[in-house]
């Protein structure tokens, strides 16, 4: 009872900042000024409703929803207008959101505009183009084969949040969440069955009259029987496989914390979110040139980490925990326990290399490719060919 009366006022603002953003996005679709896939659903039809806030927090906007009888997440892109501001005047929407691209904008102008912005989000990239095209062809609502003013104000909106530009760029990815539409800043994902690794959480206000070790035990009689955890971690170890060196560049998992990870009901490995998640040019440019007076000054969101040169008091560019150590180290809680008595020893031993993995570029290729390979091969032949598979 105690956790939902503390949640309660956080919800009640988060509702409320969500109802004045729908509101504020039929006005503008109302006056021609944005457009979207689901307006009309959310708009006109009212057969997009909002059902229950998700987040903790109000800079963090995502509800259940049900869009035409289907369950869905929408989310808000009000945390990307609250950076640096700490007043209440910062739940709102910014009035500059739909400033570009500005009435005359050719389709010429607007392509470089797009390619201008993704090569600073995801560096240069020779398939940059593709990327390109797939956002005009997104933006593209009504299927006429051209792009109106109001089509391209509410793309590049969109662009302007991280999770969207990535979501874009790994559509194609069996285990990233998929877009399903938008209207204005406002999109639809699908929903992760299950949105974290472990189903209980502790509030950090309650850990320290919480035992940890009572934390541990309780999640590990709650988890999926083992063979479904390993099922589960396939298909992590192929996301990671699938955001290092893509088609559109490397991307780091910048905080590898159960909460981020998440599956559906049948044990398929979904990323629930990918705010945590953030291209390689993206982490080098926040790295470049930082001022540092230690490594803990050179971190990229929860733990993305450079070293920090002491001597010339700036951070280096090169993260030194790769994505497949930090996701080995959540592993070793989610996978040892329960494992399979002739697994559990080389498991561990493959699960301790893989954490001692290191960021530097000599090691990044086939040294990461081949412990990733033998984790997989280890947990596939274990229940390959068994209903878990």
């Amino acid at each position: 009872m105690t956790r939902w009366l503390w949640l309660m006022p956080v919800c009640f603002l988060c509702v409320c900042v969500c109802l004045c953003v729908c509101v504020w996005c039929c006005d503008h679709y109302r006056r021609g000024i944005i457009s979207g896939s689901v307006c009309k659903s959310l708009c006109e039809e009212k057969t997009l409703s909002l059902q229950r806030c998700l987040s903790v927090t109000p800079t963090h906007q995502v509800y259940s929803a049900v869009w035409k009888e289907k369950a869905v997440l929408v989310k808000c892109g009000i945390e990307e207008s609250m950076r640096g501001e700490n007043g209440p005047d910062s739940l709102w929407h910014d009035n500059n959101l739909y400033d570009k691209p500005t009435r005359g904008t050719s389709m010429d102008e607007f392509r470089a505009m797009l390619h201008s912005f993704l090569k600073d989000s995801v560096g240069e990239q020779s398939s940059l183009g593709t990327l390109v095209n797939r956002v005009i062809s997104l933006a593209d609502v009504s299927g006429d084969g051209k792009v109106s003013l109001a089509e391209a104000k509410s793309v590049w909106a969109l662009l302007q949040i991280n999770e969207f530009v990535l979501m874009v760029a790994l559509q194609d990815k069996e285990h990233a969440p998929h877009l399903l539409g938008f209207c204005g800043d406002l999109y639809v994902t699908e929903p992760v069955a299950h949105s974290a690794l472990f189903r209980l959480e502790v509030p950090g206000w309650l850990q320290p009259v919480f035992p940890a070790v009572l934390s541990v035990t309780l999640n590990q009689w709650l988890a999926p029987a083992w063979p479904r955890r390993a099922r589960i971690t396939i298909g992590l170890l192929e996301f990671v496989e699938e955001v290092f060196h893509g088609v559109y560049g490397s991307f780091y998992i910048c905080d590898a914390s159960p909460r981020r990870v998440g599956y559906n009901e049948k044990y398929d490995f979904k990323m629930a979110d990918l705010q945590s998640v953030a291209s390689e040019a993206t982490v080098k440019g926040f790295l470049r040139g930082r001022t540092c007076e230690a490594n803990a000054d050179c971190t990229y969101g929860r733990d993305c980490t450079a070293t920090c040169d002491r001597l010339a008091r700036q951070c280096n560019s090169e993260v030194v925990q790769p994505n497949l150590a930090k996701v080995c180290a959540l592993l070793q809680d989610f996978l040892l326990f329960g494992a399979p008595s002739d697994l559990r020893e080389d498991l561990e031993k493959q699960l301790r290399t893989c954490v001692t993995l290191s960021g530097l570029a000599s090691q990044m290729e086939v040294h990461h490719s081949l412990v990733l390979n033998n984790l997989k091969t280890l947990l596939w032949k274990k229940i390959s060919n068994t209903k878990y598979s």
